[in-house]
């Protein structure tokens, strides 16, 4: 399901842009950046949003944010 309320606008949308342009994000792969990145470019709730926006699903670990670039169920295992 789609979320249509108003995102933030990003710092940097060409950096958005790219991250979820990449072949990955488009062929339901895994986005990988560091959080101190993410924090810079486009900060920590307008990656939220665009991440939510698309349906998709995102995991914070350690210094890592990862995205999983498909809208189906995420079942953790362990």
């Amino acid at each position: 399901m789609r979320d249509f309320s108003p995102r933030p606008m990003p710092v940097n949308p060409a950096w958005c842009t790219r991250i979820f342009g990449a072949r990955a994000a488009q062929t339901g792969g895994v986005v990988r950046r560091k959080k101190t990145d993410v924090h810079r470019e486009i900060g920590y709730d307008a990656f939220v949003a665009e991440v939510r926006a698309r349906g998709f699903h995102l995991i914070e670990c350690g210094d890592q944010y990862l995205v999983i670039c498909h809208d189906g169920h995420l079942r953790v295992i362990c």
